[in-house]
């Protein structure tokens, strides 16, 4: 049987259809009247047509407010069986010609109600029209027909009528049985295919590698919820526009032997990405290519760990190279500069002479100092971790900093935003404070007379961010490639350690550095460092406790740990 949505379409359809022929018949009776004589009152034949129109829209409004379709169904088949009997019974009974809306009203019945019901409106019909013809013809009823037919003659009018109306009835109810059993299939097939195509779409939905579907011109059709979470980008910011504009270089070629590549992609945040993409046509039966499909594998993590490793590795060998040649240097400068001390006190020496041997101690002091940084640097350091705020430590270095730019008149403001009063990490605090100092130095030195260093502290997830801005001249990709590796100081007289310990010492405290620059726009060191729990909770020291041998990094902006490097 029909479901209540599909009753209720063909109820409304019914309506439609019942007005729709009403105003036919009423057109062409009037016609028939305007150019030929006829026997039936026309005043009643409107009257009856305006009352069928008066109750097909009654029909039409119950059917918005009262929702058993069952019943109404049998209220207006029945009502429509009734009123097919007024309008024969006033078109002239036996000589109507409108005794075919009987059939019409039994292929309702049929399709709206059992075939129980479509042989029980058959019957119906019969009985009306019988008992129609036969009150017309014995005059219980004024009759309008313009002939008297015999008894004889009349009933075989009714018995065909009989056999008519009873072989409407199986035809309509075997029809509409098939119709509903073609439509049990098609639902089922429906929902077959609208549950594959649902999983299909979950499939596509839920695999972890980001997919990308676009049209042959390029254009982007389908994009996965992983594909958005890679990219940072809503599908509706994504559909419609060519998929080769999201990456740096050149997508594979789904026709040639290399489908796939490692393209860089740069997200809304300016991080940069690293992408593995695979490329392959996409087919349709019977349509053949229609677009490509494109996935996409996060290698941003895996690229920056295979650079880590290669770094410390390299970096690990040249420290203790450099350890045990920076030993056997330093003896023979404290001899180079204690004959240079003692040639000084000489009497008989000229002011040249005394020159060059200043020079000579000078550059000496100058090279004793780069290698005790050196060695400080791959010495094996010890830290002594503690549950402590962060806050105060910063104020301490701030404060330090002040008074020295003030003492020395230069002219660079300190600016502080402060998201939190309080950030408890584990950490050794003179550590941290080694590594505040550093930035600050390197912010100073950068923007030299003049300038705004813009101390910041936010949370970020469970992590605490401290970050340093200066308004100097920014440093250059290359620059920002090699920042935290030793030797790499770009200011005169610096030893180009104090970036390279600083990472040490955020490496041993599990913590992630890193710098955002560009050419004449300023610098900016950025700190993070897991959260604790304020004083008093019990502390977990970092695994890197035993932060033991040099550990350099060219760790930038891309190169950093978990962060995505800045273009």
């Amino acid at each position: 049987m029909q479901s209540l949505f599909e009753e209720h379409l063909w109820l409304a359809w019914l309506a439609k259809v019942r007005i729709l022929i009403l105003t036919v018949l009423f057109g062409i009776e009037l016609a028939i009247a305007q150019f030929t004589p006829i026997v039936f009152p026309l005043r009643l034949f409107v009257d009856s047509i305006l009352l069928a129109f008066t109750i097909s829209l009654f029909y039409v409004a119950l059917l918005k407010f009262w929702q058993e379709t069952r019943v109404q169904a049998v209220l207006q088949v029945a009502t429509d069986l009734l009123l097919v009997t007024l309008f024969v019974y006033i078109t002239g009974g036996v000589d109507s010609s409108l005794n075919f809306l009987y059939p019409l009203v039994i292929i309702v019945a049929s399709i709206l109600l059992s075939r129980r019901w479509a042989y029980v409106i058959a019957g119906l019909a019969f009985v009306f029209y019988g008992t129609l013809l036969e009150l017309c013809y014995f005059h219980v009823l004024p009759s309008y027909s313009a002939t008297r037919p015999e008894i004889r003659t009349l009933q075989a009018i009714i018995l065909v009528n009989l056999f008519g109306y009873v072989a409407v009835a199986y035809l309509g109810t075997l029809l509409a049985a098939k119709l509903r059993q073609v439509d049990k299939r098609l639902k089922h097939t429906r929902g077959a295919l609208e549950s594959l195509q649902a999983l299909h779409e979950n499939i596509v939905r839920s695999t972890s590698n980001g997919l990308i579907t676009t049209d042959l011109e390029g254009k982007i059709t389908l994009v996965n919820d992983s594909a958005e979470k890679l990219l940072e980008r809503s599908e509706t910011q994504l559909l419609g526009q060519p998929v080769a504009v999201l990456f740096q270089d050149a997508l594979p070629d789904p026709r040639s032997e290399v489908c796939h590549g490692e393209l860089r992609f740069i997200a809304p945040n300016d991080f940069r990405k690293t992408f593995r993409v695979m490329v392959s046509e996409l087919r349709v039966p019977a349509r053949g290519v229609v677009g490509n499909v494109y996935t996409l594998d996060d290698l941003t993590q895996i690229r920056r760990l295979e650079r880590e490793v290669r770094m410390q590795d390299r970096l690990a060998a040249v420290g203790r190279l450099s350890a045990a040649i920076a030993h056997e240097v330093r003896n023979p400068l404290t001899s180079i500069a204690g004959c240079a001390s003692l040639l000084s006190e000489m009497p008989d020496l000229n002011e040249e002479h005394r020159h060059l041997l200043q020079i000579v101690t000078r550059e000496s002091e100058r090279l004793n100092k780069i290698i005790t940084d050196f060695l400080a640097y791959s010495r094996t350091k010890k830290y002594t971790f503690a549950n402590v705020n962060l806050v105060p430590l910063l104020e301490d270095t701030l404060t330090l900093l002040a008074q020295r730019l003030e003492a020395q008149a230069i002219g660079i403001r300190i600016e502080r935003r402060y998201a939190a009063g309080k950030a408890f990490v584990v950490a050794d605090g003179d550590r941290m404070k080694q590594v505040f100092w550093n930035f600050c130095e390197n912010a100073v030195r950068a923007m030299g007379e003049s300038g705004t260093l813009t101390v910041a502290i936010e949370e970020c997830g469970n992590e605490w961010q401290f970050s340093f801005a200066d308004t100097g001249p920014g440093m250059s990709p290359q620059m920002v490639e090699k920042v935290f590796e030793p030797f790499q100081s770009q200011f005169a007289g610096g030893t180009g350690l104090g970036l390279a310990i600083v990472y040490q010492i955020v490496q041993a405290h599990e913590g992630k550095v890193w710098v955002r620059s560009k050419s004449g726009q300023g610098c900016t060191f950025i700190l993070r460092l897991r959260q604790a729990a304020e004083a008093g909770a019990a502390v977990a020291q970092p695994a890197a406790l035993a932060a033991a041998a040099p550990k350099g990094s060219s760790q930038v902006a891309e190169r950093m740990f978990g962060e995505g490097a800045h273009a």
